[in-house]
């Protein structure tokens, strides 16, 4: 697997690395929060969640974060396109379902 350069490392689960904000950490420990909601079965684990993307959005991963808004867990993908664009990828973390899609221009000028 490709070296991912995130912020926290979610341990044990075969899994890649992931971040929560502080303030929704509630003070608890980041990947402890996300074991949790994997073992609960509210999210999927982050390496299949990444197949599929990389497998349908060809680049790079650069950045991965686990984020829970207004009750939903989300994953936030940021890949390196092959033009050199950065695309943010967000990914419902409960199915693997493809929530939005935001671009910043590579070399050539397009998304």
């Amino acid at each position: 697997m490709r070296p991912l350069r995130c912020l926290g490392l979610l341990l044990g689960l075969g899994c890649a690395l992931i971040w929560l904000p502080p303030a929704q950490a509630d003070g608890r420990q980041d990947h402890e929060i996300a074991r949790r909601a994997l073992a609960a079965g509210e999210i999927l684990p982050l390496a299949s969640v990444l197949e599929r993307v990389e497998r349908e959005h060809h680049g790079e991963v650069l950045e991965v974060e686990l984020e829970r808004d207004d009750g939903q867990w989300r994953y936030e993908i940021k890949m390196l396109r092959r033009d050199g664009g950065i695309n943010k990828l967000l990914v419902d973390a409960r199915d693997g379902r493809l929530l939005a899609i935001k671009g910043r221009h590579g070399r050539k000028g397009r998304d």
